[in-house]
């Protein structure tokens, strides 16, 4: 297990260098958005429509952040749970989306649809939304303003760390420690 430090745009040289278990630190851009805002970005891709966003080679956090307090580029923003996203993610995945983070597993289609696109979902830890909020340096909504928290924001982060659960080969890091602890039991 390695320690990366990884930014977008994620290239199919950073997810295949990429390995469960791996501690990673995120610079740069990445995306929010939750079931509604993944709701209709599947709608647009059905219909063959343009996304408001073009998320080829980045990164989408599930996050619905609180506003900000003064001084502050964003509010507590922890993940939420990811399998709620599940539905609308092989069609994101396919469309470009390379690295995904949230809490909590991910469904044997969305796996599938990491390893055929060459993706991987991360793991950001839970209860921690406002120390989170510290990597944050910036963020702006760039689509469904009108869906509140869950709207899409662009978010300018410094070392935002997460761990990767699901890799591109199949490697599953929950499964992995559930293996290991029945061994050991």
């Amino acid at each position: 297990m390695a320690e990366k430090v990884i930014s977008a745009p994620f290239t199919d040289e950073i997810i295949t260098s990429l390995r469960s278990g791996d501690k990673v630190f995120i610079n740069g851009v990445i995306y929010t958005g939750r079931d509604a805002a993944h709701k209709r970005l599947a709608e647009l891709l059905e219909e063959g429509k343009e996304l408001p966003v073009d998320l080829r080679g980045q990164a989408m956090y599930y996050v619905g952040p609180a506003p900000a307090k003064p001084g502050q580029a964003i509010g507590s923003c922890g993940p939420t749970t990811s399998y709620r996203m599940d539905a609308y993610t092989p069609a994101l995945l396919q469309y470009g989306l390379k690295v995904m983070l949230g809490k909590g597993a991910r469904n044997e289609a969305v796996k599938e649809a990491m390893k055929k696109y060459k993706a991987v979902y991360l793991a950001v830890v839970g209860g921690a939304a406002a120390l989170l909020a510290q990597c944050v340096t910036k963020a702006e909504i760039v689509a469904y303003e009108d869906l509140g928290p869950e709207a899409i924001y662009r978010l300018e982060v410094e070392n935002l760390p997460a761990i990767v659960i699901n890799d591109c080969y199949g490697g599953d890091l929950y499964e992995e420690g559930r293996q290991q602890w029945a061994v050991n039991k």
